[in-house]
């Protein structure tokens, strides 16, 4: 039905009779003649129709936005004025000697070059909002992504197995989708959150090179690098190092980065442990980009008169930080205010500041309203660990070290992508990959009083922590590393257990008897005696790497059909009810609301 791609038709052509198909952009009557932008997947095409030739006019009359033309016509260049250089087509348009409407449309809700839709509207309106060039490139841009990793994988040796989407529940960690048996009363399956116990197997079972690009699904509160179902780029590898695993996707990393993009991302990246990332940053993905660090001031602090920061500086995991910003003296108050608003949605009670006129001065060239509060050896070590100069504005954070990481490291990096940031230095506009290694293997959960797997259960110790697992689980260091990009964690892995009675005292360092992981976690285990070769490997979000790479807010914006932050699909409208005959057939009676899910058949 066509010989070219609207957007592809080029000077290339003149002369030439083309076959088109694609939608109607935009179509303008000027002064007798009509002009009709045609798109598709490739771009716009402008098509002329004119007056002398009478059945071309009459159905161009007619046309509407988003109606689906097939048109044909002689590609000529366009007149003197009115080349358009934004468009590859720019530079000819087609005079229309056949123009056939292959459908219609009504008229759509929305122009599909408007820029400020909302995204309620864009996901109910999802099929025509993907035909926008936007979202057209964003998902190509995803197609070259998987296309580039599989190369680069396929190359290396590394074989692509699928692993089973109803699979055991196995709830440690994110809460799992149930699906439930028909066949087997009362039972259960659970969809993937990710392929681990499985990838793990087939190591055993010697494919020592997988990968996968899968969907995994987590049953958790969502958020803008987060959906109920994702993309993973899963694979494992035995007999390698975890400097060697690392290397091979970093290296894998930057060879996407170069075909897709065309950028260079730095040789080797740097590296960083998960100490120093929390000591500097707060986080464990920091952003490296943003020229703020924290400096640790809880040892400073235990004896000052000012409560906020003695009391925490003695608590147990309480600390004090302070985060100075280079020129932020010239900071209005209401600014500052208003990031005293943005630290209480991570908890923080307040936020206190010095602004440092002059600096020689001592406690009189400091001003706050702390100042008074705090003697002067500790105000001496403030500036003195700080490095604050005149000019600067020190913020400070005191609680509980979570409360603390999260508040001043998310201050850290508002106040870095802020136009202040941006337009005093603190933010430098690059690609800043950093690996974060030698995670701890647990923490601590008040709630549960019990330790849980940072990662996952399955992550090694570092070598010679064996013997803490069941003695002092908090010093325990793990062979766990993360790729971080930009503030986002682009993936994450570890060297596995490969012993089975390493395994069992993880579990029982999680306070899983023997019995319960025998019911779930048996198959793993009694693989793991069968000679389970040293393997380790990383999972990559593929919805991640391709939104930052497209510069999207949300990986919303680069996954066909996407979920609300509800977890709901305003195109199909799902989750919806279903049918009396369906649960009976599932064995479901409803607690909540029965009669909902009577659907008349």
């Amino acid at each position: 039905m066509r010989t070219h791609y609207c957007g592809l038709v080029t000077e290339e052509q003149l002369g030439q009779t083309v076959s088109l198909c694609g939608w109607v952009h935009r179509r303008r009557d000027h002064g007798g003649v009509i002009f009709i932008d045609l798109r598709d997947r490739e771009g716009l095409v402008q098509v002329v129709c004119h007056p002398d030739n009478a059945e071309v006019f009459k159905v161009a009359e007619a046309v509407r936005n988003e109606f689906c033309l097939r048109i044909t016509g002689r590609v000529d260049a366009r007149l003197e004025g009115t080349v358009n250089t934004n468009l590859k087509s720019g530079k000819i348009e087609v005079h229309a000697s056949q123009v056939e409407v292959l459908n219609a449309s009504v008229t759509p809700p929305f122009q599909l070059d408007d820029d400020n839709l909302s995204e309620t509207t864009r996901l109910t309106h999802r099929v025509l909002d993907l035909r926008r060039p936007q979202m057209q490139n964003n998902l190509r841009m995803r197609y070259k992504v998987a296309i580039e990793v599989r190369k680069y994988l396929d190359e290396r040796g590394f074989i692509d197995i699928e692993t089973p989407m109803l699979t055991k529940s196995t709830p440690e960690g994110a809460r799992d989708y149930l699906v439930p048996s028909r066949v087997h009363d009362g039972h259960f399956f659970a969809l993937p959150q990710s392929p681990q116990l499985f990838k793990q197997l087939l190591m055993v079972a010697n494919f020592d090179r997988y990968y996968q690009i899968t969907k995994c699904f987590r049953d958790e509160d969502l958020r803008a690098d987060r959906q109920p179902e994702f993309t993973q780029i899963d694979c494992e590898t035995s007999f390698l190092t975890e400097q060697e695993i690392r290397d091979l996707f970093e290296d894998m990393i930057r060879h996407v980065f170069k075909k897709v993009l065309d950028v260079e991302l730095p040789n080797p990246f740097p590296v960083m442990d998960f100490a120093t990332a929390m000591g500097l940053y707060g986080s464990d993905k920091p952003d490296m980009r943003v020229k703020l660090q924290f400096t640790d001031l809880t040892a400073v602090m235990k004896d000052v008169e000012f409560k906020v920061f003695s009391g925490a500086a003695n608590m147990p995991n309480g600390r004090v930080v302070g985060l100075r910003v280079p020129g932020g003296g010239a900071m209005p108050r209401s600014e500052i205010d208003a990031y005293t608003q943005f630290v209480a949605i991570y908890g923080a009670k307040g936020l206190a500041y010095i602004k440092v006129n002059e600096k020689a001065k001592g406690r009189d060239g400091l001003q706050s309203p702390i100042v008074k509060n705090i003697h002067d050896a500790a105000l001496a070590a403030i500036l003195e660990q700080t490095g604050a100069q005149d000019g600067d504005l020190i913020f400070f954070g005191a609680d509980k070290a979570k409360v603390v990481n999260d508040a001043i490291g998310a201050l850290r990096v508002k106040i870095g992508h802020s136009e202040f940031g941006k337009n005093n230095g603190l933010f430098e506009d690059k690609w800043a990959p950093l690996w974060v290694v030698d995670f701890p293997m647990f923490e601590y959960d008040e709630e549960d009083d019990r330790w849980t797997a940072t990662h996952h259960p399955f992550t090694s110790p570092k070598d010679g922590h064996e013997d803490m697992l069941e003695t002092d689980p908090g010093k325990c260091v793990a062979k766990a590393y993360d790729m971080v990009l930009n503030g986002w964690e682009l993936g994450g892995g570890s060297i596995r257990i490969h012993r089975e009675d390493v395994q069992s005292k993880v579990f029982r360092a999680l306070k899983i008897g023997a019995e319960e992981a025998q019911l779930k976690f048996g198959f793993l285990l009694d693989a793991l005696k069968y000679g389970a070769p040293p393997h380790g490997g990383l999972a990559f979000g593929l919805d991640r790497i391709v939104t930052m790479m497209t510069g999207s807010e949300s990986i919303r914006d680069v996954i066909a059909f996407p979920k609300t932050q509800r977890a709901q699909c305003l195109l199909t409208q799902a989750p919806s009810v279903v049918d009396e005959k369906q649960l009976r057939e599932l064995h479901i009676r409803l607690r909540n609301n029965p009669d909902a899910a009577k659907v008349a058949s």
